[in-house]
């Protein structure tokens, strides 16, 4: 709710943070509303409301990730559910067998176009849903010099020399990424004109250069869902 550092240059009431969204703004009728309200104007529908440009405000909560399962797990002992489990999936396998069948009559060239796809992309995709679901309301994750960020597709991954350095010529390393769940809290749909990502991956200088007293730009990949994605 704080007011931008930059006002519209003829009625001087309207507050901006930028020369983007002042634009934004003129177009959806700022321009009409200037010019019925000279400066010094105290009327109090001078300037409409910018509640469209107010994104809900959350804490972000810091926890360290959980492994898949426990140091002192019983994996290998098997209970009455495992057992249950078990059955399921030869009831499956053999309904699988059943498809199988009705696949006969694709040519090998279709079916083996249909494994790979499955093998590359739904894998990729399946993984990530898969880390998503132990953690559904996660937006964030941060993993500076460690592991690479959790791609939502094998598509549009971004190779060592597509990452520029950083301006002060040391090389851009992997930080954090941000989730497509952050769309959901921000709620983008009430702007009108949604926006929309698999996941935003940042990439800093590995020398954190700067000295933490300044802002730096560094440099952002954007990854969409795949096509094949569902």
């Amino acid at each position: 709710g704080c007011l931008g550092p930059r006002c519209c240059g003829r009625c001087r009431r309207a507050a901006y943070c930028g020369p983007e969204h002042q634009a934004l703004d003129w177009r959806r009728g700022h321009r009409r509303s200037c010019g019925q309200h000279a400066a010094g104007d105290d009327s109090a529908d001078a300037i409409p409301e910018h509640n469209e440009f107010l994104f809900p405000e959350y804490e972000i909560l810091i926890e360290p990730e959980e492994p898949e399962f426990p140091a002192d797990g019983t994996d290998d002992e098997q209970g009455p559910e495992d057992t249950s489990k078990d059955v399921k999936e030869q009831e499956e396998l053999g309904a699988a067998g059943i498809a199988d069948e009705s696949f006969q009559s694709l040519d090998e060239e279709t079916l083996e176009a249909m494994a790979k796809h499955e093998t590359e992309e739904e894998k990729i995709f399946q993984m990530f849903k898969k880390q998503v679901a132990a953690e559904p309301e996660q937006i964030i994750r941060y993993c500076r010099g460690g592991e690479g960020p959790l791609w939502v597709s094998g598509e549009n991954r971004p190779e060592e020399k597509d990452i520029p350095s950083c301006l002060c010529g040391a090389k851009r390393i992997f930080e954090f990424q941000i989730m497509p769940q952050l769309l959901n809290h921000l709620q983008v749909d009430s702007l009108g004109e949604s926006i929309d990502w698999g996941t935003l991956v940042v990439y800093t200088c590995a020398d954190n250069c700067g000295g933490g007293n300044e802002y730096l730009e560094e440099f952002i990949w954007k990854q969409d869902y795949s096509m094949g994605c569902t």
